[in-house]
């Protein structure tokens, strides 16, 4: 490739922060690291979260590839890849100094970017960040700006929904599922596209219907049916799905999404209850997103009060399941004793960061704020006879630096739809109140 059809990539802290091996995938193209990155990275190494493992891995990373040429024309990634290069600060530039105060990191990122494009006016350069505010004040010097795309998914619209319907199917089909064994050969049923491994189908022909899901194994449709889970019952089809997905022990891997009030907790949550006799024990944990992404320190109280607020809603399903049934029954009782000898968990991931995942039941709420890594993270951790069980709303991220095509839950979907031991279902109908719908819809 000749040298004027590369491209510089001037990396934000948050692009590295998100995937410390962003250096690998910029194939021919060269990046730049401004020194004030490096500075800031400085500041995440120590700490047990995902950012301040970025942080570390990244500087070993360009350690082991540095040179002397690191600060100077740079130093080569790879053999077919492009140079990286730390850049100095500059005096600031008189074009941005009216309106960028000079003290901040993000406008010195600008200027580091600013001067290479002034010194380098036939290579196209790119200021790659996270921060949509950042993105917008480069366009506004004439930069072009964009975001770290290589872990996005590629159509949100197209994404999988784990669910399909079928109408027309001939009526001895139907019948043929409502009998002994309770299946039909796959080959028998004309769908296009095929039908992914667990996928679910609503079977339909006037007024009859069915419920079936893919065994690709035996390479059958097998029936669906509609049943309860620590006394939950299922409202509809979707929910129903999602049901024989939680409590079908070949399947390890099972991601639920919908907005609120769909009953993806709930319906994890009972699951774990219904098939506890398996496992050792029951965690429940969610991402910890402060609001207005400040850090928790701030709020007051020691830690548990801190992270009461966080954890309430998963209580609050608990208490849901647990109010079915009177306090004398003995499925009321054995909620409060699993609780007590600590053998159902509730608490942020940080805190279970590290801990033997062997026979364990794990749901993770809120999964649309973990970022790829992090997903990928928590399952490698699995061991021999867990369930990962993720839910959350793609549509409803609080994290500053993910959107609908970049947190990891939509990741996850896209990547392991067809597995084997995986099944997904997209909950769309809300089952919490009809005010709660209507909200959820309208405003």
């Amino acid at each position: 490739m000749r040298d004027e059809q590369r491209k510089n990539f001037v990396l934000d802290t948050n692009v590295i922060l998100h995937d410390s091996s962003c250096i690998h995938h910029f194939q021919e193209h060269n990046i730049v690291i401004p020194i004030s990155v490096l500075e800031e990275l400085d500041q995440f190494k120590k700490g047990n979260e995902t950012i301040n493992f970025h942080a570390r891995e990244f500087l070993r990373a360009l350690d082991s590839i540095s040179g002397d040429k690191l600060f100077n024309a740079g130093v080569r990634v790879g053999p077919e890849a492009g140079r990286i290069s730390v850049k100095l600060e500059q005096e600031f530039h008189p074009d941005l100094a009216l309106n960028f105060p000079s003290h901040k990191h993000d406008h010195r990122i600008l200027n580091t970017a600013y001067y290479l494009s002034k010194e380098n006016p036939n290579t196209a350069l790119i200021l790659l960040t996270k921060d949509v505010n950042l993105r917008m004040k480069a366009k506004a010097i004439g930069l072009m700006a964009q975001d770290y795309t290589s872990d996005h998914v590629r159509d949100i619209n197209a994404l999988y929904t784990g669910k399909r319907m079928a109408e027309s199917i001939p009526k001895e089909l139907i019948d043929q599922l409502y009998e002994k064994p309770y299946e039909i050969e796959f080959s028998d049923l004309d769908i296009t596209p095929p039908l992914l491994s667990n996928e679910y189908l609503i079977m339909r022909n006037n007024k009859k219907s069915a419920l079936a899901r893919y065994d690709p194994t035996a390479e059958l449709l097998r029936r669906v049916d509609k049943n309860s889970a620590y006394n939950i019952i299922p409202r509809n089809a979707e929910q129903t799905f999602a049901l024989n997905a939680l409590l079908d022990p070949n399947i390890h891997l099972v991601s639920i999404t919908g907005k609120a009030g769909t009953g993806k907790t709930l319906l994890a949550l009972a699951s774990a209850l219904e098939t506890k006799r398996y496992y050792r024990q029951i965690f429940m944990a969610r991402p910890v997103v402060p609001l207005s992404n400040r850090d928790m320190g701030y709020l007051p109280g020691d830690i548990p009060a801190k992270l009461d607020p966080y954890m309430q809603p998963l209580y609050d399903n608990l208490s849901v399941i647990q109010n079915q049934f009177s306090e004398n029954e003995p499925s009321h009782r054995r909620i409060s004793e699993l609780l007590d000898e600590h053998k159902l968990v509730i608490a942020p991931l940080s805190y279970i960061r590290g801990r033997s995942l062997v026979k364990i039941f794990f749901i993770v709420d809120e999964a649309q704020n973990l970022t790829p890594h992090e997903i990928k993270t928590i399952i490698t951790r699995c061991g021999e006879g867990t369930k990962m069980v993720f839910t959350g709303d793609i549509y409803q991220i609080d994290h500053p630096y993910l959107d609908t095509l970049s947190n990891g839950l939509s990741y996850l979907i896209e990547k392991m739809q067809g597995q084997k031991i995986y099944a997904h279902i997209s909950l769309e109908k809300g089952e919490r109140s009809e005010l709660a719908e209507l909200a959820s819809d309208l405003l």
